[in-house]
């Protein structure tokens, strides 16, 4: 039986690395982001603003839609994704069977957010887990990415959460204010909505 879990975002990679790591590991994928913030139905701006000066009482409701709650910290609430459902129950059952699970998500913001929510769903002691990096597919990336592993880097995982959090209060709100306001199908975004601004002032 395997004695350490890895975990990748690619399914393509996991057969490759797994030949290169030998029989006491077993490589599994999440298929990319696999968990977000929860969401209910749209609700317009007004509303949103009522409950913001209100939060006490339409907290259930606001947390419901928003995933996010500004007036206590950003509490955040998320959701596993319909279609990776069955991924994650496979992760948390190899969990279970292994000393040491690598996160060896990709190299930048949203492999280190993806290997972050692993650690949240699979709910293991934090020294359970090591993260590893790696540039490149081949065996000595991946022999000297696992001689040198590390912790999840929580500044960059912190990054992840400012900006998902601020698409969804921009654009989860301000779309609707466009299909009621403007024209059905626009929508409003953290960039997008600035971006658009400056083409047209040129």
């Amino acid at each position: 039986m395997a004695r350490y879990l890895v975990i990748v975002e690619s399914p393509s990679k996991a057969k490759t690395i797994n030949k290169y790591l030998g029989k006491d590991y077993v490589v599994k994928s999440t298929a990319g982001h696999f968990r977000d913030l929860s969401k209910g139905k749209f609700i317009n701006l007004g509303i949103l603003l009522a409950q913001i000066k209100d939060a006490n009482k339409n907290k259930s409701t606001f947390f419901d839609t928003m995933g996010i709650d500004p007036t206590t910290g950003w509490e955040a609430k998320y959701a596993i994704d319909k279609d990776k459902e069955q991924v994650v129950a496979d992760l948390k059952t190899l969990a279970r069977e292994v000393d040491l699970i690598y996160l060896a998500t990709d190299m930048d913001r949203e492999g280190e957010a993806i290997a972050w929510h692993v650690m949240q769903v699979l709910d293991k002691p934090e020294e359970s887990y090591l993260r590893v990096v790696f540039s490149e597919i081949t065996k000595n990336a991946i022999k000297t990415a696992f001689e040198s592993p590390r912790q999840v880097n929580l500044n960059l995982v912190n990054a992840y959460l400012t900006r998902r959090f601020l698409d969804r209060i921009v654009g989860f709100n301000l779309s609707p204010l466009l299909w009621a306001k403007v024209a059905k199908k626009l929508s409003a975004g953290r960039v997008q909505s600035v971006a658009a601004k400056l083409i047209v002032e040129r």
